[in-house]
């Protein structure tokens, strides 16, 4: 861009709305192998922001900051709504905003007096401003709530540990659909149901709806594969469609019911149940009566085993913010179909002036950025934008989506209550930061660092003689574990020995370090705020570069990643410790290893000891979690999956035909054009994939 052009405003492009009802349909991702989790990708309506033109300096003079660089805009600026951005001298964003008129919201920036203390200081460090004007203000707060989610801005309010949350999804393009528990980018055909607040209140689902639906949920290979219904069918928790005991007509009807379900009609569900138990009844049919009794029975445990169960509230998400010592909790509760399907705590960085309001409005604009909403939206403060931002989801879900203060009756009870689990998630949250403040301050003291590390990075592998071997990488800062930010790393070298662990920390340390590099330069781990500069912003978040790297190791593993940071120029930047297990591997006896120092331990219950345990058994729990996730897909996965042009149907003709892939292979060529649908052509693919080594 040139920053000595004119500026000239652009619209953003017109929002493209999600799919009603809590069902999402496909997208695309794609997949980053070192990522524990895949992002959700960015909503249709924003997916062009990375690409849009910013109008920037419109010919400022060399040397202007604060009030006075605003003030130049301001002559340049048209009277429309729109998104500003305002940057200090290195480039950082400070502040994201949305304007009804961009020409009045930076003018009052630029008159410089009736400003809080933190407006103040943004003005101060603002060097540079950028601009994009939108046709209507819903617009703006739509690319506002997107653009602050992706730059994080010190000066705004942010939402921070926005893990993606998990969903039940039935399955599309297949014979026969199957309901499994998904998290992640939503790339997979087929329809979603959410979001649940935990991957246990999915599962506590699946197996209820399993015994009211009976579908089943087996992967694709596996349902292909039967010559005999499995043992779900055996217990009435699968209808086996797989061997055909259900007939492809009755089995969608099974689909259509869990789908109608799901949607919100439980009601109209559960009547149809209870209309046919009773003519089956009628008809002395008892057996097939007592089939939709256990049904019925089925859906009302899913409904009846919950917290909080509102009689009024079909579809709604319930927020309700706790504000007290400086720190906000925002309690988010979620109910559809008359069911409560979890609860979250959210702690957003917020400035401590800000009214909870406001920080609820924020918050609320950025959550709802890549998620459904549903119907209504229950709130225990009320906000200035809310009428906006209740017309912007509406335009985006092209339904209408309602957020409202109860001020009495069930609702109003309801709020109540989550606002006392907002409370009491505050009060804990409080006391655990405080413990966590006084570990790290003691971590710092041990080791003799600069200052107590705001982002640790701990390292373990995980193998069985060699194979499946992944590394994995945990994080832990001031407020705990930052799952968000942990990462594994698939062992790809050829070079390294089976089973070679020095080897494989080697090639984890090189392509973690190697890429943060690349992302973030080679300046290290950024130093803490200054308490003595008044001006200093607290910085927000984890930050990319890690004040300490611990490694489950001894000597060895330490050569490795030494080697390899000398290499990268980063030795000097980068404080790692080798975490070796003591005498007969007994937690208490660890030994510590540090560049420079001969290797020591620490007392038996010294604390900081204690907290290093947690750290090395929870990247010892993530790298064995992610090293049997990994088995298990190899396990599961069939050798004629890898045949170019055999495709389900063909496979499932082999396998009733032959029994076991194992059979195949050994198979003649003569053998295998005797079975329906195989030609010569194929027969021979088949026989030549499985000899090639042989010939």
């Amino acid at each position: 861009m040139n920053r000595t052009s004119n500026p000239k405003p652009l619209k953003s492009s017109k929002p493209a709305a999600p799919t009603d009802g809590g069902v999402i349909y496909e997208e695309t991702d794609q997949d980053d192998d070192e990522q524990a989790e895949v992002e959700a990708p960015l909503p249709a309506d924003v997916a062009n922001v990375a690409g849009m033109e910013w109008n920037e300096s419109p010919g400022l003079a060399e040397g202007l900051k604060g009030a006075e660089v605003i003030q130049a805009f301001v002559k340049h600026l048209p009277n429309q709504p729109g998104v500003y951005r305002m940057m200090n001298e290195a480039g950082d964003v400070l502040y994201v905003g949305k304007a009804r008129s961009l020409k009045k919201r930076v003018t009052n920036y630029a008159q410089g007096r009736g400003h809080s203390n933190r407006i103040t200081r943004m003005i101060a460090q603002t060097t540079n401003m950028e601009f994009v004007t939108t046709r209507t203000e819903t617009e703006a707060l739509l690319l506002e709530a997107n653009l602050i989610k992706r730059l994080k801005p010190r000066f705004n309010v942010l939402m921070r540990d926005d893990k993606s949350f998990p969903y039940i999804l039935i399955t599309g393009n297949h014979e026969a659909p199957a309901i499994l528990k998904h998290r992640g980018a939503r790339s997979r055909n087929g329809s979603y149901f959410g979001p649940f607040a935990s991957a246990g209140a999915v599962g506590r689902t699946i197996n209820a709806l399993q015994r009211a639906f009976l579908l089943r949920t087996c992967t694709d290979s596996v349902y292909e594969s039967r010559t005999r219904p499995c043992l779900l069918y055996q217990i009435k928790r699968c209808s086996g469609p797989c061997t055909g005991e259900i007939s492809a007509e009755g089995y969608a009807e099974l689909v259509g019911e869990a789908k109608a379900f799901l949607s919100g009609r439980s009601q109209a569900v559960k009547s149809q149940l209870s209309t046919a138990m009773q003519s089956a009844s009628d008809d002395l049919d008892f057996e097939r009566a007592a089939i939709y009794r256990d049904r019925l029975s089925a859906l009302s445990h899913v409904q009846s085993h919950q917290g909080i169960n509102p009689q009024t509230v079909e579809e709604a998400d319930v927020f309700a913010i706790h504000h007290d010592a400086g720190m906000a909790c925002i309690q988010v509760f979620f109910f559809r179909t008359g069911q409560n399907w979890g609860n979250r705590a959210y702690f957003p960085k917020a400035d401590p002036s800000l009214a909870p309001g406001e920080i609820l409005g924020a918050f609320i604009g950025q959550f709802y950025d890549d998620k459904p909403t549903p119907r209504m939206i229950l709130i225990s403060e009320d906000f200035e934008d809310r009428a906006l931002l209740e017309e912007a989801l509406s335009v985006r879900m092209e339904r209408k989506t309602t957020i409202t203060v109860p001020q009495r009756g069930e609702k109003r009870e309801l709020v109540d209550q989550v606002l006392n689990n907002a409370r009491e998630a505050h009060g804990r949250n409080l006391a655990e930061t405080a413990s966590q403040t006084r570990l790290l301050k003691g971590l710092a003291e041990t080791f003799n660092l600069p200052h107590p590390p705001r982002r640790i990075e701990v390292y373990d592998n995980s193998h069985i003689m060699g194979t499946n071997a992944v590394g994995g990488m945990i994080v832990a800062g001031p407020e705990g574990f930052a799952k968000n930010q942990y990462r594994k790393f698939n062992i790809k070298s050829t070079d390294i020995t089976p089973g070679d662990d020095f080897g494989m920390m080697r090639e984890v340390m090189q392509r973690r370090f190697s890429r943060l590099i690349k992302e973030h330069g080679d300046a290290g781990p950024s130093q803490q705020d200054s308490a003595d500069d008044p001006d200093a912003v607290p910085q927000t978040g984890m930050p990319a570069w890690p004040d300490l790297v611990l490694i489950d190791g001894g000597k060895g593993q330490m050569s490795a990643v030494r080697t390899i940071l000398e290499e990268l120029g980063i030795a000097d930047k980068v404080t790692a410790i080798g975490v070796a297990k003591g005498m007969d591997r007994e937690a208490g006896r660890e030994r510590f290893f540090v560049q420079g120092k001969p290797d020591f331990t620490l007392p038996p219950r010294d604390p900081v000891l204690y907290f290093i345990q947690r750290l090395r058994d929870e990247a010892h729990r993530f790298a064995i979690g992610t090293h049997r996730a990994k088995r298990k897909k190899d396990m599961i996965a069939n050798p004629l999956d890898e045949i170019a042009g055999i495709g389900p149907t063909r496979k499932r003709a082999l396998l009733h035909h032959f029994g076991t892939a194992k059979a195949v292979s050994r198979a003649g060529i003569d053998d295998l054009v005797a079975v329906d649908g195989i030609s010569r052509t194929v027969a021979e693919l088949v026989y030549n994939h499985f000899h090639e080594e042989n010939r």
